[in-house]
């Protein structure tokens, strides 16, 4: 038998894991979605941006308006999900993420200091921003390294 040639690669799976979690988000504007994987090609954790447990998400707003009338002062966004929603006490350390969105400064503190070592990332639509300039020095001064992913993407809002 010949050598199948028709599968996936480790990117494409993982990537396509990652959007799958965005599509779980209710957000009408950004959906991002994230996997973690360890260094042998396990998914270590999923996440997707969202409200906290327990808030009933239906009270709070999913607009960008402003005050309390605003989805940013509830959100938890689909990279700090996925490192809160690890499970048994595993480690991060040398994994690397997969997000459909390339992370803000908060969530690139919480890639830090969780060991993160590599992001995978499909769209950098706030490239021009503080908050991901900041991400992007705070990533490089950590040695956490970054690229852009360079397969498919299935259509989501992100």
């Amino acid at each position: 038998m010949g050598k199948r040639t028709n599968y996936i690669s480790w990117d494409e799976y993982f990537m396509g894991i990652a959007i799958l979690s965005a599509m779980r988000s209710k957000d009408p504007d950004t959906q991002v979605g994230a996997a973690i994987v360890d260094a042998d090609h396990k998914i270590v954790s999923v996440g997707y941006n969202g409200m906290p447990i327990g808030v009933d998400d239906d009270q709070l707003s999913w607009n960008r308006g402003e005050g309390l009338d605003s989805k940013y002062l509830y959100v938890c966004h689909a990279e700090f999900n996925a490192i809160l929603n690890t499970r048994n006490g595993v480690a991060l350390k040398g994994c690397s993420l997969y997000v459909s969105l390339f992370p803000c400064n908060e969530c690139a503190k919480a890639i830090i200091q969780s060991g993160i070592k590599e992001i995978i990332y499909a769209d950098d639509k706030y490239a021009d921003t503080v908050a991901i300039k900041a991400s992007k020095k705070m990533l490089e001064m950590a040695g956490v390294t970054y690229r852009k992913y360079q397969g498919n993407l299935p259509t989501i809002n992100y």
